[in-house]
């Protein structure tokens, strides 16, 4: 009884293939945390070097300026639910090679570097094959409810994963956390195989040159993506160094450690366990300016640790933000899946990716080196300032101001713009 009216309330959830990708996805990201959590501080414990932990963190992320690209075509060509085994497995073995190097006191720095630059091609490759695999396995009218269902089991896993990643990394150390995540993604293979999504449609005797070029002028083509994405890259560079990288530092300088910093990784998926129910019936009038407004206020990630704000009150924060860029990452997903056709939409949703995370490497390189030189606290000032720069020079733009959501203008599920 209580399975029907679920369904009842829930339609999606009738469909076997959504509900295989369901199970994924709250095994695959609580298995993520662990990794999240251990890495940074398996660095920290290593050589206790903030430059160190920037060097390993940007080679997570450098593979996805060549990776991400070719992940796209390949999830256009192929069935995405194998390009994303693939990806499962290279982390799976990666993070757990380290896991066990740390375990027997045998990693090195350039271990650790090798190692995270396998994981991050992982990583590339996951993004836009999980962007294509949704709409293949669920019809359009039914979108909004999949990405928000799909997005909350992915925060309510992650929120578990990181809670309980702080307290092993602080109880027995990073190794066996990062063993655990290659254990649990190992275990999303015979889920993702049950999935019966296809291959797209591809246009005979088209190489992978042509197909990026195709993928690159559909693109382009939409101001609002474009915009948003040019955007994001600075946010996400400042972010990333600000935040990600010097977080750690400070959690382990001024706030108790490991423990602490998966508070604030688990603060950070309530809050988006949070907005993922509310995305269930809310949509921003003005989607655009929302996603621009709120890739300022994620200044406020740097600049809680900036200022030493109590642990309670970074949390507090953490999970007030994490609302507001839940419904946003929402809306943007289904955004890309109403305006951009099917058999184009990896390829766009790599070039999505990679033009958001172009930049993260850099703030990972520098954020280490520049707070050994000119302090955590500065460095966390500087990033703050860029993100609220580049949310008031994306506002310059009429179509970013007025641009609004297809139920605003009441016209149903018809395309339009979303929040990034």
């Amino acid at each position: 009884m209580f399975g029907l009216d679920l369904y009842r309330r829930f339609p999606v959830l009738a469909i076997r293939d959504f509900r295989l990708l369901l199970a994924d996805r709250l095994l695959a990201p609580g298995a993520v945390a662990f990794s999240l959590v251990g890495v940074s501080f398996a660095v920290l414990d290593l050589t206790g070097s903030t430059a160190d932990l920037s060097y390993v963190l940007a080679a997570q992320i450098a593979p996805s300026l060549i990776f991400t690209l070719i992940s796209g075509v390949f999830a256009d060509r192929f069935p995405p639910q194998r390009v994303i085994i693939a990806a499962n497995v290279l982390i799976a073995v990666s993070e757990g090679a380290l896991g066990l190097l740390v375990v027997t006191g045998h990693a090195v720095l350039w271990h650790m570097i090798v190692l995270e630059a396998l994981t991050g091609i992982g990583m590339a490759a996951f993004w836009p094959a999980s962007q294509a695999l949704l709409p293949r396995i669920v019809p359009d009218d039914l979108l909004q409810e999949a990405n928000a269902l799909s997005r909350l089991a992915m925060n309510i896993a992650q929120m578990g994963g990181a809670a309980v990643a702080g307290l092993v990394v602080a109880a027995v150390g990073p190794g066996w956390a990062m063993t655990v995540c290659g254990v649990g993604l190992l275990g999303t293979v015979p889920l993702l195989l049950a999935i019966r999504a296809g291959a797209g449609e591809r246009v005979p005797g088209t190489g992978m040159i042509r197909e990026l070029r195709d993928g690159w002028s559909e693109f382009v083509s939409h101001t609002w993506l474009w915009a948003i994405v040019a955007q994001f890259a600075v946010v996400l560079m400042a972010w990333y160094g600000g935040f990600q990288v010097l977080g750690p530092a400070v959690a382990k300088a001024h706030l108790g450690g490991p423990a602490a910093w998966g508070l604030i990784m688990a603060a950070e998926a309530a809050g988006l366990i949070l907005g993922g129910l509310l995305s269930l019936w809310f949509t921003p009038r003005r989607p655009m300016l929302f996603v621009v407004c709120i890739g300022g206020i994620m200044a406020l990630s740097p600049l809680s640790l900036a200022m030493r704000w109590p642990l309670v009150v970074i949390c507090g924060s953490t999970v007030i933000l994490g609302v507001m860029m839940e419904i946003m990452v929402v809306q943007w997903s289904v955004a890309l899946v109403r305006n951009i056709p099917q058999q184009k939409l990896a390829r766009v949703s790599a070039y999505d990716a990679l033009g958001s995370v172009v930049a993260m490497p850099l703030g990972a390189l520098v954020a280490g080196p520049l707070a050994g030189r000119i302090g955590l606290s500065a460095t966390q000032y500087g990033a703050a300032g860029l993100m609220v720069l580049a949310a008031a020079f994306t506002l310059l733009s009429r179509e970013v101001r007025t641009m609004r959501s297809p139920e605003a203008a009441g016209e149903g599920l018809t395309p339009a713009p979303a929040v990034k």
